[in-house]
């Protein structure tokens, strides 16, 4: 193809680390002796894996629902979650991608998120702006792990880094990935043993072979797994030990204010359970004064691929790597993919949450309803956490109303043990009584938003915290007496949603994980069964004691102290 022969390909190039240890790298650059600038993605998923063997049923999903994202390429190069060569080499851009130490073809201790990564990642930077085809500029490109540790590095201000795209990344490690409202997530040892382990350096033989170079994808070594085993860190027993905030999250946390580079930040309505938060809080709370946000709907791993992704990272990319004179710094600051029942309208805005919003409370009644009035006198209604909970339904909307921003829920919660979880789920609901869901990131039904809240983490953080998006410190544990009521703020993660006219909002009061009421999906690299939540869950029982958290709890009503959700409701422009 065009694209190929344009194109210079070096696998396995070293690039030496301070500590002597050499990282493997393949680069694609344009033919020719202009100097263009790095595209650089750095992570532990195999560089020389092919995205169609490696995720078979995601490439399959792609192709299928997207199929610009597999035109105008051989795909020869695909790789998963990195940008493709044959997309970008051709319009002056040289790509680098390297395998992590301990992955792929780079030895060493393998330790993900580490802080050893980010010096390596800042030595990457350094080395690449002074290649002889580089001109000195270096973005930071990639999905998921290949966006959240940009974060970070960006964060040290690494010489020769000029801009960063951080596509559904991450990027604090306890509140965003680990521990949602100081619920274990059990994704982080299954994303471990199914993404990262297959791929350690030392697999060898056992390991997959790149269909392009017939070489070994993680080494030419084949250790035997107890020697891989000491090679890596095995951070699981970590996070069940540690149930508050501190070193082992604080150090793969992105000191935010520090980042002065220009950022675009693109996030997913459906990916509630990773990288949603950090992208918007990573907008928010970077110091950068050049910084937009993005927000769009379906499926993490295809949306980046697309056409519309693609002009969007390039048009920012051509701006500050390049200089090109194209408009990008007179584009708004938000850019949004508002999300209607069957499609997305695109709008761009000025601010984060909208100015305009209408902030609206809907308490919650204990019939069941969600209302503008607050219930009156004093009530009780009993759940059992794991069972159904109690969900709350509006009246009919009696005209299509936007819904987009982050919310806020104000509970009154006892329980008959010393602590509770909470899960709150916000639904679409519409007038047969059928909840609607929606492509997630990852998980195909999922509902229009989340949050959770371990009843005696609800300490907040007054100076962050925000009457829409409760800051917690998860720093102290205050158990709850039993039968008595607490105050519970809990963090809502952002939503867009257009309500048509007849539909309902529903709020549901959980004490265990949603699930929708369909059939649950699968994708090749997630070892669980999806069921709303996509691989998201908080199943681990050492973290959640059924004498614990199974004990009866209460939603109390009392007057002025009335539990609500708060609400972004968009007037119509």
């Amino acid at each position: 193809m065009q694209n190929q022969e344009q194109m210079i390909v070096e696998w396995d190039v070293a690039i030496a680390m301070d500590d002597g240890l050499t990282l493997r790298a393949d680069v694609f650059r344009p033919r020719g002796d202009e100097r263009v600038p790095v595209l650089l993605s750095y992570g532990p998923y195999g560089k020389g894996l092919a995205f169609q063997e490696g995720y078979p049923t995601a490439w399959e999903i792609m192709a299928r629902e997207h199929p610009d994202t597999v035109t105008g390429t051989s795909n020869r190069y695909q790789n998963w979650e990195t940008a493709d060569p044959e997309k970008w080499v051709p319009h002056g851009y040289a790509l680098l991608r390297i395998d992590s130490r301990g992955a792929g073809r780079s030895p060493g201790y393998l330790d993900p998120h580490s802080p050893r990564e980010i010096d390596d990642i800042v030595q990457c930077i350094a080395w690449a702006a002074q290649q002889p085809w580089s001109n000195g500029k270096v973005g930071m490109s990639g999905i998921s792990y290949y966006a959240s540790n940009q974060w970070r590095a960006a964060a040290r201000r690494p010489q020769g880094l000029a801009a960063i795209c951080v596509w559904e990344g991450y990027h604090d490690r306890y509140r965003d990935a680990t521990r949602h409202g100081g619920m274990l997530c059990s994704f982080s040892r299954n994303w471990a043993e199914m993404q990262v382990r297959t791929v350690q350096h030392g697999r060898g033989e056992r390991g997959a072979r790149s269909a392009i170079t017939g070489e070994l994808v993680a080494g030419l070594e084949t250790l035997a797994e107890d020697v891989l085993a000491v090679q890596r860190a095995n951070l699981w027993p970590a996070f069940q030990r540690e149930h508050l905030d501190g070193p082992v999250y604080q150090e793969r946390t992105a000191k935010l204010e520090d980042i002065d580079v220009p950022l675009l930040s693109c996030g997913n309505w459906g990916g509630q359970g990773l990288h949603l938060r950090g992208n918007v809080e990573g907008f928010l709370q970077a110091g950068s004064r050049q910084k937009w946000l993005e927000m769009h709907g379906g499926t993490r791993w295809a949306v980046y691929y697309t056409d519309y992704a693609v002009e969007l990272q390039r048009r920012f990319f051509d701006h500050f790597l390049k200089g090109a004179d194209n408009g990008w710094n007179s584009t708004p600051a938000v850019r949004l993919q508002v999300r209607h029942i069957d499609h997305f309208v695109e709008r761009f805005e000025y601010e984060w949450p909208l100015a305009r919003t209408q902030w609206q409370r809907l308490y919650l009644h204990p019939d069941g309803s969600l209302r503008e009035d607050m219930p009156p006198g004093m009530a009780r209604l009993d759940y059992d956490p794991q069972a159904s909970g109690q969900r709350f339904v509006s009246a009919p909307f009696r005209e299509t109303t936007e819904i987009t921003g982050p919310s806020a829920v104000k509970l009154f919660l006892s329980s008959q043990t010393e602590d509770a979880d909470v899960f709150i789920v916000l639904h679409l609901i519409d007038p047969a009584g059928e909840e609607v869901t929606f492509q997630g990131a990852l998980d195909p039904h999922t509902p229009i938003a989340q949050g959770w809240l371990r009843a005696s983490q609800r300490e907040l953080d007054i100076q962050r915290s925000l009457p829409y998006r409760p800051y917690h410190t998860h720093a102290n544990v205050q158990p709850l007496e039993p039968g008595v009521p607490v105050e519970l703020d809990v963090e809502v993660l952002p939503t867009s949603i257009v309500v048509p006219a007849g539909y309902r909002i529903g709020l549901s009061v959980l004490g265990k994980d949603y699930e929708h009421a369909g059939e649950g999906a699968s994708l090749s690299n997630m070892k669980n069964v999806m069921r709303g939540c996509g691989p998201f869950l908080h199943d681990d029982e050492g973290d959640r004691p059924a004498h614990i958290y199974g004990g009866r709890c209460s939603l109390h009503f009392d007057g002025e102290a009335a539990p609500y959700v708060l609400l972004p409701f968009i007037p119509a422009a």
